[in-house]
C-alpha cells in the first residue's frame, strides 16, 4: 500500500470546514472521511499480482559506455492496469542514464540530492500532472490494456567493471481517484556485466606502425639470442665473416651471407597481482584497471606480431588464466577473464604465482608481472620468486605510480606540506633503490603514471624486440 500528493492534498483541504464549523469533530469527521476515500480506492485499485514482467538478458558492455535492459510487461487479468515500475539496480550500474551523454544531468548521490527528487516527486503528484520519465528511466509510467504486452527500456551505464546486479523491481497500481495504491516488491533477476575499457587501444595504431618499421628492417648482420634465419644475400664489406655461408658461397662462386631476424613466435605471459597492493586508488580508478589497460595493450601488440600471449591472473589462489589462442579471440577472452576480478585483502603468494608461471611456459619467454613497486611487499616475498624467474625468462615489472607524489614533492609552502613532501622524497628513495636491486637481477622495471604506463610498456616490448632478447 502507498498514498499520493493528492492524498495529503485532500487531507489539507479539511481546513476550510474546520474554519467553518470549528470543532474537533469537524476534525475528526474530515480525516475520517478522508481515509475512508483512500482505502476505497486502495481496494478498487486490484492486486498488482495481475502485472507479469520478464527481463532479456543484456550484452557485456565496455565500462563507462551505454546500454539497455528490457522488461516485458503483460497484463493477465481483465481491467487496465494504471501503475508505475521502478526497475533499481546497483548505483554503479548507472540505471536510468539515456544514451545521448548531451541529455545526462549531473547527479549527487548524496541525502540532499535524493532528498530533492524526492521532493519534485511528490509536487507532481500533489498537482495531479502526470510524470513523463525519459524514454531509458528505471522509472516508467505504466498504462496496460488486458492481455496487452509491452516492452520497456531502461539505460545503463555502469561506472564500475564487473558484474552489475538489478535489485528489485517495485509495481504500483493507482486506485480510480490516484489517492492510493497497492504496491509490490519483487527480486527480478539481471545483469550487466562492464568490461574493462580498454583506453589504451588509442596508442595501438601508432605501436603497430613501429612494428611493422621494426619488421621491415629487421634483418640484422649477425645470429643472436632470439633471431632465426632470415635470407641469403651478397657480401657486401663490413659484414661479419662468421656470418658467410660456405656452401651457398661455393654453389654461386660469389660470397654469401645469411641475414637474420628477431624471432616471431615468441612467448609472453602477463601476471596480473590482483592482492591488496592492487586495491589502491589513483585518481578515480584502481591500480588494478589500470594494470589491466596495460595488460591489454601489451597483449594486442604481442598478438600482432605473432607471439603468443598467456595471461594469469591470481594472488594466493589462480583466479583467472587464459592460454595462448589465435590472434581473433585474444582480447575477447582477455576482457571477459578480467572483468569479474577485483583485489583482494591480503598478500599475494608469489611462490604459487612463479610455479604457475613455470608450469605455464617452459622455454625462453618474456614475462610481465603488473604489480605496484612496494618496496616492502617486493623484498618480503617477491624477491626469492624473481631471483628464479629472471634466470629462466626476461621479466619486466610493470608498476602503476601515483603522479600527485610528484606536487606532493614540489609542495612546501607550509609545516604540514613539508612534512609531505620529506616522506614522499622518503618514499620515491626507497622505491630507487627497490628498482636498482631489482635490475641487478636483470629485471626492467617500468614506473609510470596510469595514463603512461601502457605505451611505456608496448614501447620496452617493442625495444626488447628489436634488440632480439625476447
Amino acid at each position: 500500500m502507498f498514498v499520493t500528493g493528492r492524498f495529503a492534498l485532500l487531507v489539507a483541504l479539511g481546513v476550510i470546514p474546520v474554519l467553518i464549523w470549528p470543532s474537533g469533530w469537524t476534525v475528526l469527521a474530515w480525516v475520517a472521511f478522508a481515509f475512508a476515500l483512500m482505502l476505497l480506492d486502495m481496494l478498487i485499485a486490484g492486486p498488482t499480482t495481475a502485472l507479469q514482467v520478464t527481463r532479456a538478458k543484456t550484452a557485456p558492455i565496455r565500462l563507462g559506455e551505454h546500454t539497455t535492459t528490457t522488461l516485458s510487461v503483460v497484463n493477465t487479468s481483465g481491467r487496465r492496469f494504471v501503475g508505475r515500475l521502478r526497475d533499481g539496480w546497483q548505483p554503479s550500474a548507472g540505471a536510468g542514464e539515456p544514451a545521448d551523454p548531451t541529455r545526462r544531468e549531473a547527479r549527487d548521490p548524496g541525502f540532499y540530492a535524493d532528498l530533492a527528487n524526492r521532493w519534485a516527486e511528490f509536487r507532481r503528484e500533489l498537482s495531479g500532472d502526470p510524470h513523463q520519465p525519459g524514454p531509458e528511466s528505471n522509472r516508467q509510467d505504466l498504462v496496460v490494456a488486458p492481455g496487452e504486452r509491452q516492452f520497456f527500456s531502461v539505460g545503463l551505464r555502469p561506472t564500475r567493471r564487473g558484474d552489475r546486479l538489478a535489485i528489485r523491481l517495485t509495481l504500483r497500481r493507482y486506485g480510480p481517484l490516484r489517492l492510493s495504491g497497492r504496491q509490490r516488491s519483487l527480486f527480478l533477476p539481471g545483469s550487466v556485466r562492464a568490461l574493462p575499457a580498454f583506453d589504451s587501444r588509442k596508442h595501438l595504431p601508432s605501436r603497430l606502425a613501429a612494428l611493422r618499421q621494426l619488421d621491415g628492417r629487421s634483418a640484422v648482420r649477425t645470429r643472436g639470442q632470439g633471431t632465426e634465419f632470415d635470407s641469403l644475400r651478397d657480401y657486401v664489406e663490413g659484414d661479419d665473416v662468421r656470418s658467410i655461408d660456405w656452401r651457398a658461397t661455393a654453389r654461386r662462386r660469389s660470397t654469401v651471407v645469411r641475414t637474420w631476424q628477431p624471432e616471431r613466435d615468441r612467448h609472453v605471459v602477463l601476471l596480473l597481482d590482483t592482492s591488496r597492493t592492487s586495491a589502491g586508488r589513483i585518481g578515480d580508478q584502481p591500480r588494478l584497471d589500470a594494470a589491466m589497460d596495460a595488460a591489454l595493450l601489451l597483449a594486442a601488440l604481442a598478438s600482432h606480431a605473432g607471439d603468443r600471449v598467456d595471461f594469469i591472473a591470481g594472488d594466493r589462489v589462480i583466479h583467472k588464466k587464459v592460454r595462448a589462442t589465435r590472434r581473433v579471440n585474444l582480447l575477447n577472452e582477455m576482457v571477459t577473464a578480467m572483468a569479474p576480478l577485483e583485489s583482494a585483502l591480503l598478500e599475494a603468494d608469489w611462490g604459487l604465482l612463479g610455479a604457475e608461471v613455470a608450469r605455464t611456459v617452459g622455454q625462453r619467454a618474456l614475462v610481465v608481472l603488473l604489480t605496484p613497486l612496494e618496496p616492502a611487499a617486493i623484498a618480503e616475498s617477491l624477491l626469492p620468486t624473481l631471483a628464479y624467474l629472471s634466470q629462466r625468462y626476461q621479466v619486466v615489472i610493470a608498476s602503476v605510480s601515483d603522479p600527485e607524489l610528484d606536487d606532493m614533492l614540489a609542495e612546501r609552502s607550509d609545516v604540514p606540506s613539508a612534512y609531505r613532501a620529506a616522506a614522499t622524497a622518503r618514499t620515491l628513495t626507497q622505491r630507487e633503490e627497490t628498482a636498482a636491486v631489482l635490475a641487478r637481477l636483470g629485471v626492467g622495471v617500468i614506473d609510470r603514471g596510469p595514463e603512461d604506463l601502457p605505451p611505456a610498456l608496448a614501447d620496452h616490448y617493442l625495444s626488447l624486440k628489436s634488440r632480439g632478447l625476447l
